[in-house]
């Protein structure tokens, strides 16, 4: 029995072209696995964009609470040496009065 030149070489054709489907096969997933990290994986694209968007309100948050911080401050400040702000404050808040003065309270109408 004689091998037949022809098919040989037609074997060995189809032999080459079943082993680059599959090496293209191979490399088309290997790039989707690594595109499909690179986007979603633990320091892929989406965390990224997560983490910038914490990382701002975190930011806001901390501009709000500087700002915050500074009012009580100055709040604290007037508390501790402006007199007339302490009296304004008891007066407004406490209804307190001084000696000899009286304190009216206001009724509004509720409308009909």
């Amino acid at each position: 029995m004689r091998s037949n030149p022809k098919r040989i070489r037609q074997n060995k054709k189809q032999a080459n072209q079943i082993q680059q489907q599959l090496i293209r096969a191979i490399l088309i997933i290997g790039a989707l696995m690594l595109l499909i990290i690179f986007f979603f994986g633990d320091h892929g694209l989406y965390q990224l964009y997560l983490l910038r968007s914490e990382r701002s309100d975190i930011q806001a948050a901390i501009t709000a609470l500087r700002e915050q911080k500074e009012t009580l401050e100055a709040e604290k400040n007037k508390l501790t040496t402006d007199s007339k702000y302490i009296e304004q404050l008891a007066r407004e808040r406490f209804r307190m009065a001084k000696k000899g003065e009286k304190v009216f309270k206001v009724i509004e109408k509720k409308p009909e």
